[in-house]
């Protein structure tokens, strides 16, 4: 059973910066693609970024140019550097590892991944 621990979340002003980690228990990880979702409340999951194992990476068009995903293999971790922060961005950040190395199509779907965390709150305020 892979376990994922997102970390990094918190409160901040709209323009400020934020940078979430995803520790991943399991080091066979590196050969699945992984992601970043968020929830707002009364709102569905939606994909924010999403890196295979080939480090091809498809970000949400809401987030381009603002956030950044990454990943080090070496120490399965996977990271979503957020900046340029805006009040809409605000929800429950997840990390989540898909059961392949590359996407099916659509490469921000939910229902494509199959590990999840437990989810760290984002929260922007204006």
């Amino acid at each position: 059973q892979v376990q994922l621990v997102e970390s990094g979340g918190g409160s901040v002003q709209s323009g400020g910066s934020l940078r979430l980690s995803c520790a991943a228990s399991d080091p066979t990880t590196k050969y699945y693609c992984m992601g970043w979702f968020r929830q707002a409340p009364g709102e569905e999951r939606e994909g924010v970024a999403v890196i295979n194992a080939n480090n091809v990476i498809y970000y949400a068009d809401s987030v381009k140019g603002r956030f950044t995903i990454s990943r080090d293999n070496a120490v399965n971790m996977l990271y979503l550097h957020m900046s340029s922060l805006k009040p809409e961005d605000t929800g429950l950040y997840y990390c989540a590892r898909c059961p392949r190395a590359s996407f099916h199509w659509p490469p921000l779907l939910a229902r494509n991944f199959d590990y999840w965390g437990q989810g760290t709150q984002v929260t922007v305020s204006s």
